[in-house]
């Protein structure tokens, strides 16, 4: 076994909605004492539109978001003077991503030339948890949390939204990634879980990496 290497100093949690990663970027902050970088969903004013007529304020609503991902990275650049230790609950390019998802073509051509201004200097993790878990079990999750207008989400929408990520981080090279099926693990209540993926984060040097509690 290769011997474990210094904990990564910027680790960013990816994944579909309802998958739990907000819940693990603050327990693994509160553990390795690193600053939080967390999305805003609730600021974004158009984001309970959205979700009533996703057609009609899918622009408004992944503009938005651009701007908010954009401006907290560049506030984390800014803060870098001594190489502060975070842990963010998404990855700069999950934003294009959901564009994909949600515009048209006329739509993703503006927003692609907005998006690569605002983010040709973005900060690149030295780690990636990917939290995968299928429609079913995120559609549980999401009506057990009960934010208002979440419950409108459709399965549909998730399995779209799962099938993007699954290509995106299928050729993603950028950082060393660690995919974790979310499906039965519990971070939040499972401390044995929980311990486990912090006793195996130092093991990754590179390359892609999976976790399994039951295997680890």
């Amino acid at each position: 076994m290769s011997e474990n290497k210094p904990l990564p100093a910027f680790i960013a949690v990816e994944g579909p909605i309802g998958v739990g990663k907000t819940t693990l970027t603050n327990k693994l902050a509160d553990h390795l004492g690193y600053q939080t970088v967390l999305e805003r969903a609730d600021e974004n004013p158009f984001l309970e539109r959205f979700y009533k007529n996703r057609r009609q304020a899918a622009l408004a609503t992944q503009l938005y978001f651009l701007f908010q991902r954009a401006q907290q990275l560049d506030e984390f650049k800014q803060s870098d003077l001594f190489k502060p230790t975070k842990v963010a609950d998404f990855l700069m390019q999950k934003d294009r991503l959901f564009a994909r998802a949600n515009l048209d073509s006329d739509e993703m051509a503006l927003y692609e030339k907005v998006y690569n201004q605002l983010t040709l200097d973005a900060p690149v993790p030295d780690l990636v948890i990917y939290l995968q878990a299928p429609a079913d079990v995120l559609m549980n999750r999401i009506q057990n949390r009960g934010i208002r207008y979440e419950q409108r989400v459709e399965r549909r929408y998730l399995e779209e939204i799962n099938e993007i990520y699954s290509e995106f981080f299928l050729y993603y090279e950028d950082s060393p990634l660690l995919i974790v099926n979310a499906s039965e693990i519990d971070f939040a209540n499972n401390p044995r879980d929980f311990q486990q993926l912090l006793d195996y984060i130092p093991r990754i040097h590179s390359g892609r990496h999976y976790f399994n509690p039951s295997l680890v």
